[in-house]
Order: structure tokens, then sequence, then C-alpha cells
């Protein structure tokens, strides 16, 4: 049976308990492993990964990505979850179940650029990459055997290894013959994990497995399924596909393919990225209009880095708001010009801000580009309506210019500073 070690990338033809090259123990077999050509990465609770990273002190303890006693869980470290701690969960309930855990707000400017680094590293195995998050995508490697002198399931332990020893951040790896089977592979031996899913072994795996491992299976749909008496997959397999066609449409056709280990979408590197926000939940609902809009060009900050770091342009802006009694507002506005600025974004959402009822409590405030392309590298010259566009256009370069050299901190914008 073909094996191979992740530490020193020897490969066998028998199943050693340990490598005979190096001694190590990370020795991964199947009869397919060099066979499969699509694989799914997913770096190890990376946001925290590179905090920890950053600051070795963190190593050993319980680490939140996250803010605010009302925000939400962004991601933690595998301490962390060991005392139950979750991403999207309520903040007072992580720091109730683990309250030593180290909590830091998140960077995602430093995360973003953190990614660039290990996605540079994809790119120079295959052209064939599916981003899904900052943090994992999908690649197909067929092919690429000729080019590398090595198969896909060499190519991917390397990249972990490097992404781990190059970077400072680990990776899990599930490889597969289909996009669905890859990405249950990597979730299958967190952290540092390498998981194979084969053609062959496809069925006997999802066998029994709950409808919650399929794609887009949230709890509305698990109690839709419930309902008609569909738990697992082998349900779904038993109700046929004229049932789940009759019964849930299009969905039912996908569900019952995903429940066969069938998925034919192709790894799509021209997946467009739909929109770019950022939302925060107050500590205290507020009703102050200048602590809101502080609030307000903070997320404008963050939104604007992100675009920028995938150099992209938006033509709309939405903004979000959550009243006190957990009602939800939302408006939208199309620019004259695509932009990826805060300062643009700040004024769009401010003006739609101003139509709303005046002396309104909110307990989150979010705000967002969508309509998204690539920016042509212009910006807005002023108007007679705006003079100062372009001053305050050139004056957030400077500032980008400043942060890129000096780090996030450097300066600070007096409207967005609050002290945190």
């Amino acid at each position: 049976m073909p094996a191979l070690c992740r530490d020193c990338l020897s490969t066998f033809d028998d199943v050693p308990k340990r490598c005979p090259a190096c001694g190590k123990s990370r020795v991964i077999a199947h009869p397919e492993l060099f066979d499969l050509p699509i694989a799914h990465i997913d770096c190890d609770s990376f946001y925290a990964s590179v905090e920890k990273r950053d600051n070795p002190e963190l190593s050993s303890q319980a680490v939140i990505v996250g803010g605010g006693t009302r925000g939400v869980v962004t991601t933690c470290c595998y301490i962390a979850r060991i005392s139950g701690v979750r991403s999207a969960m309520p903040m007072f309930q992580a720091r109730k179940l683990c309250p030593e855990a180290v909590v830091i707000k998140p960077r995602m400017e430093h995360y973003a650029a953190v990614s660039r680094e290990i996605r540079e590293k994809m790119a120079a195995l295959t052209p064939l990459i599916e981003p899904l998050s900052l943090d994992e995508a999908f690649l197909d490697l067929g092919g690429t055997e000729r080019l590398h002198h090595a198969p896909p399931a060499v190519l991917m332990a390397r990249l972990a290894r490097e992404i781990e020893t190059q970077i400072g951040v680990t990776a899990s790896v599930g490889l597969s013959h289909n996009k669905f089977l890859a990405k249950i592979a990597s979730d299958l031996d967190k952290p540092r994990g390498f998981s194979v899913i084969g053609r062959e072994d496809t069925v006997a795996f999802l066998r029994d497995k709950p409808v919650s491992i399929l794609w887009g299976v949230g709890a509305a749909t698990r109690a839709a399924l419930g309902r008609a008496g569909i738990r697992t997959l082998a349900d779904i397999r038993r109700a046929g596909l004229a049932r789940m066609e009759d019964r849930f449409g299009a969905s039912g056709r996908r569900l019952f393919e995903l429940a066969n280990g069938q998925d034919a979408r192709r790894v799509s590197p021209d997946t467009a990225i739909k929109s770019v926000s950022n939302e925060t939940t107050f500590n205290e609902d507020i009703s102050d209009r200048e602590t809101l809009m502080g609030k307000l060009w903070h997320m404008a900050e963050k939104v604007s880095s992100r675009m920028k770091a995938r150099d992209l342009a938006g033509r709309t802006v939405t903004l979000k708001l959550k009243r006190a009694d957990f009602s939800t507002v939302t408006r939208q506005t199309r620019l004259e010009e695509p932009s990826q600025l805060a300062d643009t974004l700040y004024r769009a959402g401010e003006a739609l801000f101003d139509k709303l009822p005046p002396n309104t409590a909110y307990r989150l405030i979010g705000i967002g580009f969508s309509d998204l392309g690539a920016a042509d590298g212009r910006d807005p010259a002023g108007d007679l309506l705006d003079p100062n566009a372009g001053k305050r256009a050139g004056a957030e370069r400077a500032k980008d210019a400043i942060r890129a050299k000096f780090g996030a901190d450097a300066i600070r914008h007096g409207r967005g500073w609050d002290g945190d």
C-alpha cells in the first residue's frame, strides 16, 4: 500500500509504523494515496495561531480572538476549545467557559498579509486555487505530477510543512476525488492533520453520517429533513432521487448526489468575492451619534484594509444596524465610481445613517462594500460638490504607506480612536 512520511516526505510501498528514513511516526497510507487530485487545506485556528506565532508567550495559553462582552468569538485556539469555546459563540459565554483565556481583538489586515504568503506557496503548485476564506482553499493538482515530479499527496504534505516551518502556523489537509469529500477529510484529524477519502471507500465512509455533514445543511434544512424522517445520509439514499426532488426541489437533487459522494463542481479560481464587510456588537446600547460615527469609521477602516489587501473596489455601500430590540435595519447606496477607500465608505454610511430616525439606541453597527470588481488605481479627484475628496484620498494613501512601514498602529485617525 502506498505510504508517505509527512515529516521527511519519503514514500514507501508498505506501511511502516515509523518512517525508516527519519524515524518519525507521522506516516499516512492509503491505496489511492498517490492518485487523488483534489485537496482542501485549512489552517488550524488561523487567527489565534498567527497571534501565538507573533507572541510566543501565548504558546501555552488559551487564546480567543474576538472582543466585547456582547460580541462573538471570531476564532480560538485548541486549548480554549477544550473548555468548550467555539467560533461564533457569544463572548460572555466564552469568557464563562474559559475565564483564563487571553482575548485579542482581530487584526484582519495582518491576517490577510499572512494569508497572501500562504497563497503564494499554493500558486507555486497549481493555478487552480479556489479560496474559501483567508485560511482555507481548494487546490486541483490534477496533471501537476509531471511538472513537480511528485504526486499531489507529496506536494500537499510539502506545502503543509512549509507553511508550518516558514510561516509559523499549522494546517490540515484533506485529499479526495472531489471538493465535497476533500473538505470533509481536512476536518477529520485536526490540528496538523492529513486525511484521505478515496473513491473505493467513499460509500463506506458516508454510510451512516448525519445530514449535518452536508454543505448547506444548517438548522433550518436539518429540521425540514427531520420532518421528512431523514436524519442520516443513509436515509437520503433510501428515499431516492425522485422523492428528494419531489419534496425539496433542486436542493433535493444536490443533497442526494452529495449523500452518494458525487460532486461535479470544479475547483474554480475565478469564484468572485461578493462582498466585504465588518460589524461590531456594543457592550451597551448606543444612541449618541458621535459615538456611533466613531464606531462606523473604525469599521470602514477595517473593510477598506481588506479591500486594499485584495485589490478590490466596490460600487455599493451597505449600512447595517441592529436596534436594542434586536430588529435589524439595512440601507444601501450606489456610488458614482467604485472605491476601496475608508473615507468614501464612511461618508456613504454616514449619509445613510442620517436618514434614519435620530436618538435611536443601537446594539450593533456594520458597513460594507458589494458589487465588487478589480481596483483600477484611480481615486476621486474632487468636484464642485466635494472639492476636498482628492486631498482626503491622498491623505489616506499616505497613512497606508506609513502603516505598511511602521505597523498598523503607527497612525490613527482621531475619528476612529476609542482608546483600546
